[in-house]
């Protein structure tokens, strides 16, 4: 790695990464998404940093956040240094990077948009940098013909013309495809892997633009994980919060990541302009995505008209009214958590740690968190997507769509087997609730 991991982000690791350098070593104890959040909040609210949970008062630091937690369990985390060096060791020597919220040069972007949903970590292969630029979303269907490749292949060259970076999942299929349409045309790509980070970093096709700074490769799952449909399905708000703009080349009718994205994104996220492909033989899913509001991709035949339409898809947002909230305050001149002194420490900490100190929630916000305490009187026993569907009296898509975003803030719990997929609450989100 290029820097040295922070304290900040060592305590963080600790706290939450399951560390497989080898097979089979992941804790159950982790912390989800959303009990650390929590503790970060507790740090907050004590003028304490995540390092402060391994630094010479470790011990007082975990007795007063300990409780909700269990303190036993913080102690048993935040023990495994030698596992963690293990891990750290593993990473240099494929060249991967690990970043926190709590560091400066955790991406902006991710942090502005998702707030408190964004990954306390963040693993990655590149320059980081190229993940401020912004660029086109491509995503779609793993499993398309030869002439949907070649046309998102020029998609790719095309954005690459106009000096616009690709964002994308990097999944066999339309992701790859507009991936490497744009890398062999020079452009700039970010892609965001669900599916082992180690093995995409040292693929030999990545190692010409890796080298070249042209390619990043980014992850919020352990690197050397291997594919998970949820971490599939989740990574799809990082696809988004990263772009400017977001184009649907192929989706099943409700079902699949690239489905449940596009719809969160519709539905709740509403980050980006969502344009789908449209025209002869698409796909169930293109057209129940462009009634539900999405825009027809006006199929640029040069770099110059894609650019242009990127522009005023970006001005036609920019012209809606806006949502009355409050991005977190990014600090831009400093690293995180530096020992200047502040007038108002708490506020000070807040906005070191990129949390919100007086944020008022958006619409989407507000609904998510009303569905999330319905879900949680009503979910003591699992029940199928179909019952929440009809609980909510809302689509079946609609209610997946949030079952997701629950289950990856930790809230709920997937259960695949015995089938059909059930969902229920989880310990972790009574406390948190």
């Amino acid at each position: 790695m290029s820097e040295p991991i922070t304290p900040n982000t060592q305590a963080i690791l600790l706290l939450t990464a399951p560390l497989i350098a080898r097979r089979g070593d992941a804790s159950r104890d982790l912390l989800s998404a959303g009990d650390y959040n929590r503790l970060a909040r507790m740090l907050r609210e004590r003028q304490k940093q995540p390092a402060d949970l391994i630094g010479p008062d470790a011990q007082e630091v975990i007795k007063l956040c300990g409780q909700p937690f269990g303190r036993s369990r913080l102690e048993a985390l935040l023990g495994r240094g030698f596992l963690l060096s293990q891990a750290v060791d593993r990473w240099n020597a494929r060249t991967i990077w690990v970043i926190s919220r709590a560091d400066a040069s955790y991406p902006k972007r991710l942090k502005t948009r998702l707030k408190e949903g964004a990954p306390p970590v963040l693993y990655g292969c590149g320059d980081r940098a190229l993940l401020e630029k912004g660029g086109l979303a491509v995503v779609g269907s793993r499993h398309v013909d030869e002439e949907l490749i070649r046309f998102t292949e020029n998609v790719g060259r095309l954005a690459a013309e106009a000096r616009r970076m690709i964002v994308s999942g990097g999944a066999k299929g339309i992701d790859r495809a507009a991936m490497k349409g744009a890398l062999v045309a020079g452009g700039n790509v970010a892609g965001v892997i669900a599916d082992s980070l180690e093995r995409a970093a040292l693929a030999l096709d990545n190692r010409e633009p890796l080298m070249d700074r042209r390619l990043v490769l980014v992850s919020p799952y352990d690197p050397a994980a291997g594919f998970n449909v949820g971490h599939a399905m989740q990574r799809n708000k990082l696809i988004y919060a990263l772009a400017d703009a977001a184009f649907v080349v192929n989706s099943d009718f409700e079902k699949g990541g690239t489905w449940a994205g596009a719809i969160e994104q519709l539905d709740l996220l509403r980050f980006v302009p969502l344009f789908v492909r449209n025209g002869a033989n698409i796909p169930k899913g293109n057209s129940a995505l462009l009634k539900r509001g999405a825009r027809t991709w006006p199929n640029p035949q040069s770099s110059d008209e894609l650019g242009a339409a990127l522009v005023t898809a970006a001005e036609s947002v920019s012209a809606e009214p806006k949502q009355d909230t409050l991005p977190l305050v990014v600090r831009e001149e400093a690293t995180a958590y530096d020992s200047t002194p502040a007038a108002n420490p708490t506020k000070e900490i807040a906005e070191r740690a990129e949390l919100p100190t007086d944020v008022k929630p958006s619409p989407g916000e507000e609904l998510l968190k009303a569905v999330r305490e319905i879900l949680r009187r009503e979910l003591v026993e699992a029940h199928t997507e179909e019952v929440v569907a009809s609980l909510l009296a809302v689509t079946k898509s609609q209610a997946k769509a949030w079952l997701v975003r629950l289950v990856a803030d930790g809230a709920l719990e997937k259960i695949s087997k015995p089938k059909p997929v059930r969902y229920r609450i989880t310990t972790a989100s009574d406390r948190l609730l």
